[in-house]
Parts: structure tokens; sequence; C-alpha cells
């Protein structure tokens, strides 16, 4: 039964993975060649993206430490990594702050 599994059932998900991760990109491209205008909200968001990533990459450090150097990560990588996750820290802070705002507006209304 695993034979069957390995050879067949898990080789048969990553088909199904690819079409289904195909089918998420493809449509909405698809969608938007009949409607031009239903991408600028789409680059917007993109271009929000590409400035909180560039304001991370420009504080983040790039220290490398002997812990990094066995997974053979260099001051470009160390400084890539660190602008990724100030972006994520600022993503989690904006988030937190929207929800919050939320709930409390939800209470004066």
């Amino acid at each position: 039964m695993e034979e069957f599994i390995s050879s067949y059932l898990l080789p048969a998900s990553y088909v199904l993975v690819v079409l289904a991760a195909a089918g998420s990109i493809l449509m909405p491209l698809i969608k938007s060649i009949g409607d031009p205008k239903s991408l600028v909200g789409t680059l917007v968001g993109l271009g929000i993206l590409l400035v909180l990533f560039l304001i991370g990459y420009s504080i983040a450090g790039n220290e490398v430490t002997p812990k990094y150097m066995e997974f053979d990560v260099d001051a470009s990588m160390s400084k890539f990594i660190g602008g990724v996750l100030t972006m994520f820290y600022i993503l989690l802070g904006i988030s937190l702050v929207g929800i919050v705002f939320t709930e409390v507006s939800k209470i004066f209304k």
C-alpha cells in the first residue's frame, strides 16, 4: 500500500497542486484582458509591497554570523532576508492596528 501511495498518489497530488496554482494565476489574468482597468488595483498593491520591501531592505543589516555560514548565507542574502523579515513586521503591525481600529470603531457605532 505504501508503494502505491508513493508511486502513484503522491505524483498525482503534485500534478493537481501545479494545475491549481496555474489556474489560480492564469484565470484572473485571462479575465483582466477583457477589463484592463481591473489591473490597476493589483498594480497598486504590488507597488505598495515593493515600497515596503525597499524600506525593509534599506534598514536591514548584512551581518553574517558563523551560524549563518553553516547554511551558505553571505552578506547580500543576509540583507535580503532581513528586508523580507522587516517587511513582514511592518505588514503585521499594520494588520494589527487595522484589526484594533475596526473593533474599536464597532463599539462606537
